[in-house]
C-alpha cells in the first residue's frame, strides 16, 4: 500500500541493522521463510483465480471481472512490492539505489490503493445486484465494468508516482540528507493525511455502509423468501386437495418464481463471500494505516523495528488470503480450483482414453437431465440449495 515503504524506511537504517545482528540465527531463518512463503502464496493463489475464471464459463460474470483484476493487482503487489521488501529483510539494507527506492515506494502506494478501489467496485456491484436488482442489468453492463476498472487503475497515480517522483510527499530536509543504503518513506503531514484518506479511510467508509445496506436488504429478502415458501406449501397442499377432488393437478410454483429464488440465493452467497473478503482486507490493513498515520503525525514517537515489519507484512498477507477465502466460502470457485489444479497436475490436461470415456458419460448424463420435465428439475435445483 501507499505506506508499505515505511518498512523500507526503518529497515534500511543503521539502527535497525545493529538490532538485527542480535537476532538468533533460527529466528532470522524462520522469519525469512515465512515472508518468502507469503510471496509465493500470493503469486500462485491469485494466478489460480485468474486461470480458473478464464477456463470456466460459469465464472465469467461481471462481478468476477473485478475479482480477476483484483487478483492481477495482488500478483503485482507480490512481485513488485513484497519482493523488494523481502530483500530488505534478507540483506538488512537497501541495495538498489534511490531511483528504484522511489519506484518501490510509488508502486506500494499505487497497488494498495488499486486493491481497495477494486473492493469498492465490487461492493457497488453487489449493492445494485441485491438492493436494486431491477436496475442492475441496466447499470452494471460490461461497458460500465470496463470504465470502472479503467478508473480504478488510473486514479491512484495521482497519489503515488506523481507526488513521490516530484518530491511533494516528503520534507526538503529529507531530500537533502538521503542515504544510499536506506529506503525511507519519510512523509510530510499533509501527504500522510491525504494519501491515507484516499487509499483507505474514505473507500472503507463507503464499503462499510454499502455492505450494511446489502446485508440489511439480504435479511429482508431472506425473511420474505421463507414467508413465501410457507405460503407456497399451503397453496400446494390446498391445490392438491382441490385437484384430488376434481381429478386435476395445479402447480403452485412457476418457472419464473423458481428462477428468481435460485438467482436470489446465488446473489446472497456471492455477497457473503465478497463481504468476508472486504472484512479480511480491513482487518489486515487497518492496523497498518493506524500505525502509519499516528507515526507520521507524531514527531517524537518511537517504536521498535519489528512492529514496522509486522504491520507491513500483515497487510501484504491479505494479497495471499483472498484465494483462500474464495476456495473456502464459494462453491463455484472451489470446484473451479479443483478442476484447474487437476488439469495442471495431470499432464497439462491431456486426456487418456479413460478420461474421454468419463467425459462422454457425464455429457450423456447431463443431456438426459435436460430432458427431465421442468417441474422435476426445478424441485431438484431447489433441493440442492
Amino acid at each position: 500500500m501507499d505506506q508499505a515503504n515505511v518498512t523500507g524506511i526503518e529497515t534500511g537504517n543503521l539502527t535497525v541493522v545493529e538490532d538485527q545482528e542480535w537476532l538468533p540465527d533460527w529466528v532470522y531463518k524462520l522469519r525469512t521463510s515465512v515472508l518468502l512463503l507469503i510471496v509465493i502464496m500470493a503469486v500462485l493463489g491469485n494466478m489460480l483465480v485468474i486461470v480458473s475464471v478464464m477456463r470456466h464459463r460459469k465464472l465469467r460474470v461481471i462481478t468476477n471481472y473485478f475479482v480477476v483484476s483484483l487478483a492481477f493487482a495482488d500478483i503485482l503487489v507480490a512481485v513488485v512490492v513484497m519482493s523488494f521488501n523481502f530483500s530488505v529483510q534478507y540483506y538488512n539494507e537497501w541495495i538498489f539505489g534511490p531511483v528504484i527506492c522511489d519506484l518501490w515506494n510509488s508502486s506500494d502506494v499505487y497497488f494498495t490503493s488499486t486493491s481497495i478501489l477494486h473492493l469498492c467496485c465490487i461492493s457497488v456491484d453487489r449493492y445494485y445486484a441485491i438492493v436494486k436488482p431491477l436496475k442492475y442489468p441496466i447499470k452494471m453492463t460490461k461497458k460500465m465494468a470496463f470504465v470502472m476498472l479503467a478508473a480504478t487503475w488510473l486514479s491512484p497515480i495521482t497519489i503515488s508516482y506523481a507526488p513521490i517522483f516530484m518530491g511533494w510527499y516528503t520534507t526538503s530536509e529529507y531530500l537533502k540528507t538521503r542515504v544510499l543504503n536506506q529506503c525511507e518513506f519519510k512523509v510530510n503531514k499533509p501527504y500522510a493525511v491525504i494519501s491515507s484518506s484516499i487509499s483507505f479511510w474514505i473507500p472503507c467508509t463507503i464499503m462499510v455502509f454499502t455492505y450494511l445496506a446489502i446485508f440489511k436488504e439480504a435479511n429482508r429478502q431472506e425473511k420474505a423468501l421463507h414467508a413465501r415458501a410457507g405460503n407456497a406449501m399451503l397453496m400446494h397442499r390446498h391445490s392438491r386437495d382441490v385437484g384430488d377432488k376434481n381429478g386435476l393437478h395445479i402447480n403452485a410454483n412457476t418457472p419464473t418464481k423458481d428462477r428468481n429464488i435460485l438467482k436470489m440465493k446465488r446473489e446472497h452467497k456471492a455477497a457473503r463471500t465478497l463481504g468476508i473478503i472486504m472484512g479480511a482486507f480491513i482487518l489486515c490493513w487497518l492496523p497498518f494505516f493506524l500505525f502509519y498515520l499516528s507515526t507520521s503525525l507524531c514527531d517524537s514517537c518511537t517504536y521498535p523495528e519489528f512492529v514496522t515489519v509486522l504491520m507491513f507484512w500483515t497487510g501484504y498477507f491479505n494479497s495471499a488470503l483472498n484465494p483462500i477465502i474464495y476456495a473456502y466460502f464459494n462453491r463455484d470457485f472451489r470446484n473451479a480450483f479443483k478442476n484447474t489444479l487437476a488439469c495442471a497436475f495431470c499432464s497439462f490436461c491431456r486426456r487418456n482414453p479413460m478420461d474421454s470415456e468419463a467425459t462422454e458419460r457425464l455429457e450423456r448424463r447431463s443431456s438426459a437431465q435436460l430432458r427431465v420435465p421442468l417441474p422435476s428439475r426445478r424441485a431438484s435445483d431447489l433441493a440442492s440449495l
